[in-house]
């Protein structure tokens, strides 16, 4: 039985999805991968198990909209209340939120590493608010459903 808190969650999940889409498109114009890139170089350097890859432009947003694609159409999941869609909606939120707050830090500081400067703001800031903003609203969702 589809209630009005699923209803609310499926609301918050899309939201998050179109945050992320957003987001996609934020850094893809303001050159996010010029600053990713030698990031996770400078990272792997220093500490040699790094799991994070290098990517080149088209893979890495091929790899994103298909991603975000996935993401959207579980939202029926998330507005049937799904029990099993709950956790990966925590992980999905918990990452969006440390992206946007990663962003924003990186923003503050004007560098990812010692290493990569930038000129302000880093690339993919602009979005950063949206991506926070249903980040924490995804969050709460599951904390009021999870209530109910």
């Amino acid at each position: 039985m589809n209630t009005a808190g699923d209803t609310k969650l499926g609301i918050a999940w899309i939201a998050l999805c179109l945050a992320l889409a957003l987001h996609i498109v934020d850094e893809s114009l303001t050159g996010f991968l010029s600053v990713y890139n030698p990031t996770v170089v400078a990272i792997s350097e220093q500490v040699a198990w790094f799991p994070m890859p290098i990517f080149e432009f088209g893979v890495w947003l091929a790899g994103l909209i298909v991603a975000n694609l996935l993401l959207l159409s579980l939202s029926v999941f998330a507005f049937r209340g799904s029990r099993w869609l709950k956790p990966l909606a925590y992980v999905f939120a918990v990452i969006m939120l440390l992206n946007g707050l990663g962003h924003t830090l990186g923003t503050i500081a004007g560098r990812t590493v010692a290493s990569v400067h930038f000129a302000r703001p880093m690339p993919g800031f602009y979005s950063s608010p949206a991506l926070l903003a249903a980040s924490i609203y995804l969050l709460f969702r599951l904390r009021t459903t999870a209530q109910t």
